[in-house]
């Protein structure tokens, strides 16, 4: 068997958004939001996948919508990248989510929960090792809660999750496995069929069951991915490149700067500011000039 990453937009659409994926995303975010308790007896995906509707990498950055049977919205995504104010965007879309309940002259009464839940695939909080982290409005100093369940944000950080197949426990391990690794799987594990919604999950996930046509735009994604990777990886390598070069041209200022003291005794603040501005080819031919000179008056006139 072969599996298509939940990673990728359309498979993450395919496998917890389609019509016949309720009981699925029911089990997923009992895991995900409620600490495995079966909270969520019933809910109604919103705008469910189709063949054919995902045609960016990208084309929405909400992946699943459903309402729960409290009429609670819960909104999903699946970030791969952590992008420039990609946690500002995760509150506007909760907010966003939130005031879009309201029509025309309605009154706040009308207004219902809403969870926004994200999975990532990198570390978002650096202070934390934990997993799942939920965070709703609270009071700075005793921590009361306000309206505790009225706006949530719950993270999921996939490379937080460490545990080896034979060490999964709990539902919650199991679906944070089941999106962190499904594309590495050769077979259905038992201890993965023990949860009858990832079973069918990976059913939907196996490539023998997918049309030409979805394995076609699950390679598209795939490209798109890998191309961002490649992307982000030179200018992460150009950036470490640049950091090198004004590291060593800062070193080379310093280095001129306590030598010219040592001859010359304190220069002016302006001299001083003139050599900070000097290129790394400048640095070089005032190092090489330096020698020549006898008094400070020969360095400011160079540096003139």
């Amino acid at each position: 068997m072969r599996f298509i990453s939940p990673k990728t937009d359309f498979a993450f659409k395919k496998i917890f958004g389609s019509n016949e994926s309720k009981d699925i995303l029911i089990s997923f975010l009992n895991a995900m939001v409620y600490c495995g308790n079966s909270v969520i007896q019933d809910l109604e995906i919103i705008e469910p996948y189709n063949p054919g509707n995902v045609v960016n990498l990208k084309d929405s950055y909400l992946d699943v919508k459903a309402v729960l049977a409290d009429k609670t919205t819960v909104i999903i995504e699946m970030q791969v990248w952590n992008v420039e104010a990609f946690q500002k965007r995760v509150i506007y879309n909760l907010c966003k989510t939130y005031t879009n309940q309201l029509k025309s002259g309605q009154g706040y009464s009308y207004l219902n929960p809403v969870i926004a839940l994200t999975i990532t695939d990198f570390k978002l909080f650096s202070s934390t090792e934990k997993v799942i982290n939920c965070f709703y409005f609270q009071e700075a100093v005793e921590h009361l809660p306000y309206q505790e369940h009225e706006l949530k944000l719950v993270f999921v950080e996939l490379p937080k999750f460490t545990k080896k197949l034979e060490e999964l426990e709990t539902v919650i391990d199991k679906w944070i496995y089941f999106i962190k690794e499904t594309s590495n799987l050769e077979i259905i594990p038992e201890n993965l069929r023990e949860v009858p919604q990832i079973e069918k999950a990976l059913t939907i996930a196996n490539q023998a069951s997918l049309t030409v046509e979805e394995l076609e735009e699950i390679q598209k994604q795939e490209i798109l991915l890998e191309d961002r990777r490649g992307e982000l990886s030179l200018a992460k390598r150009e950036g470490i490149e640049e950091g090198i070069i004004e590291g060593i041209t800062k070193g080379e200022r310093g280095l001129l700067l306590r030598q010219i003291e040592r001859r010359f005794g304190e220069i002016p603040a302006d001299a001083i500011a003139s050599i900070e501005a000097l290129t790394s080819q400048d640095l070089e031919r005032l190092g090489e000039a330096l020698w020549d000179f006898n008094t400070r008056e020969d360095l400011l006139n160079w540096l003139s």
